[in-house]
């Protein structure tokens, strides 16, 4: 008797190979929550075993000395005496200049590390202090810090954004919502500046996250708080104040008592400053002392080679010479101001939930590109909303990805991590266009306009590439620098006006909030 035959093994159908992926259903949401989170953890752990800013670099080292700096200032001296020049806080070396609720973050790690390891955070003789138990300490504050906060908040918003359903459909919010966790948490601007060149960006962008899922969860109270504490543990998060406040003013004006909404909201605000700076409230000299720390105008309208309107520029029009800081903070202010106010106005007149997180990457870009003394890791303030619109406008929120962690190829390379920067954004980009996540489904473009942008692309590669391999000439020390920060810019600019677009063409009749909705 025959035997049966087997029957063939076929490929395969890609539909079913897709849904094997963390974000695409059938998975389990919870348990599949975590593999992402436990991953993002994973890329941390794996990229803060690398170098960090300064490493070696005396007299001044760099950033993860002043953090371990302030460490030791908060542990040992008053707080009366944390923003003023003393014997003991010599501010020319690492003085502090964030807002109270930095200052407390540090006291807290710096008890914590004082308790295994006291000689780290010593006061004066622990300046420059390196040693790899040190470096184990300092590393894990980061991690924590990004466990406790931004990882939840990232968890808050995308139940959030789902639960409304900002601008998909219901299909893209069953399969979508594990592919944008894993877009939020797996940032690699923030991974490399965070866990590799070493600061807390974590908390003040977890902050502003949680309070954007407030937001969009009507929690507008506990939204006002959380942003306020973003305010206070990191000035820059003032670049989301307009977006802020436009939508919530937005929403009171269109509610049955809004004098009573305002005034809710007024009074969370003052509320939570209070408690912040309750220690430096006794006296109008050191609340004075403290916002004078905050505000550092003397360093001049840029440093680094920043890719914003005033440094970019700076080659042909000499601001620095020509203008004083008084005028320059003007002009700064200004700009500064036209370029938020036809978002702001958008959310005034029409707020919406999409238009909100619009309005949140408009009015940071705007900063970004504006305002004064702006450091090249501020890019970190617009890419957060970005990475919130990444269902919404994947193709740009990868190309802004792109060119933002670009834009920190010379800071990066300064740092010696350079593999790191390669095995991030390659994990990225692997995420970002994987079968069944959201890119493949917006990705129609026609031949010419992927022509337009393959331009600045290679532009873009071929500066990676001679930037390593060689040397600008002795004339011109910072050419490479110049020409990365003019690729930069330039689709930065683009990316701003598209936005800005996208905000006023949103249809604000179907999408805008309704007054008995809101009630």
């Amino acid at each position: 008797m025959a035997k049966p035959r087997k029957p063939r093994t076929l490929a395969p159908d890609p539909s079913v190979a897709a849904a094997r992926l963390p974000w695409h259903p059938p998975a389990p949401p919870v348990p599949t929550a975590v593999l992402i989170s436990l991953a993002a953890l994973l890329v941390r752990v794996l990229v803060s075993v690398g170098p960090y800013s300064g490493q070696g670099a005396a007299p001044k080292f760099g950033d993860y000395e002043a953090q371990r700096h302030w460490m030791e200032l908060t542990l040992h001296l008053t707080p009366s005496d944390w923003y003023r020049n003393t014997s003991d806080n010599d501010l020319a070396y690492w003085g502090l200049d964030y807002p109270p609720l930095s200052a407390y973050q540090s006291l807290l790690h710096g008890r914590i590390i004082n308790a295994s390891l006291p000689e780290a955070v010593a006061l004066r003789s622990s300046r420059g202090y390196e040693s790899m138990e040190s470096k184990l300490l300092m590393r894990w504050t980061v991690l924590s810090s990004d466990l406790l906060v931004f990882f939840p908040a990232a968890l808050w918003f995308v139940w959030a954004y789902m639960k409304v359903g900002i601008g998909i459909s219901g299909e893209e919010r069953r399969e979508g919502w594990m592919w944008l966790l894993a877009m939020v948490l797996i940032s690699p601007c923030l991974v490399l500046i965070d866990h590799g060149h070493f600061q807390y960006n974590c908390i003040s962008l977890g902050l502003t996250l949680g309070a954007t899922a407030g937001v969009l969860s009507r929690n507008e109270l506990v939204a006002a708080a959380l942003f306020t504490l973003a305010i206070n543990h990191k000035q820059m998060s003032l670049y989301f104040a307009p977006a802020f406040f436009s939508h919530l003013l937005g929403k009171c004006l269109k509610r049955k008592h809004p004098i009573v909404e305002v005034t809710k909201l007024a009074f969370v605000v003052l509320g939570t400053f209070a408690l912040v700076w309750w220690p430096f409230l006794h006296s109008y000299e050191a609340a004075l002392q403290v916002i004078s720390r905050l505000a550092p105008f003397e360093r001049g309208i840029y440093e680094d080679y920043v890719a914003n309107f005033w440094c970019s520029t700076s080659v042909i029009i000499k601001w620095k010479k020509l203008f004083a800081i008084k005028p320059l903070k003007l002009m700064s202010l200004s700009a500064t101001i036209l370029a938020f106010l036809p978002s702001f106005v958008q959310q005034v007149k029409s707020p919406s939930n999409l238009g909100f997180l619009y309005s949140l990457m408009n009015s940071s870009f705007s900063f970004y590109l504006f305002s004064y003394q702006v450091h090249e890791k501020s890019i970190l303030l617009p890419l957060l909303p970005a990475s919130l619109l990444a269902l919404e406008e994947p193709r740009m929120y990868g190309w802004f990805v792109y060119f933002a962690l670009f834009s920190m190829y010379p800071l990066i390379c300064r740092d010696q991590l350079l593999l790191q920067y390669i095995a991030v954004l390659g994990l990225f980009f692997l995420i970002h266009y994987s079968p069944g996540g959201s890119y493949g489904k917006r990705s129609n473009m026609s031949c010419r306009a992927k022509l337009v942008l393959s331009l600045p692309f290679l532009c873009s590669l071929l500066l990676h590439i001679t930037y390593l391999q060689i040397e600008p000439p002795n004339r011109y020390p910072f050419l490479f620098d110049a020409l990365i920060m003019f690729v930069c810019f330039s689709q930065f600019v683009i990316l701003a006006l598209y936005t800005n677009y996208k905000q006023w063409m949103l249809d604000t009749h179907s999408r805008s909030i309704g007054v008995k909705k809101d009630l």
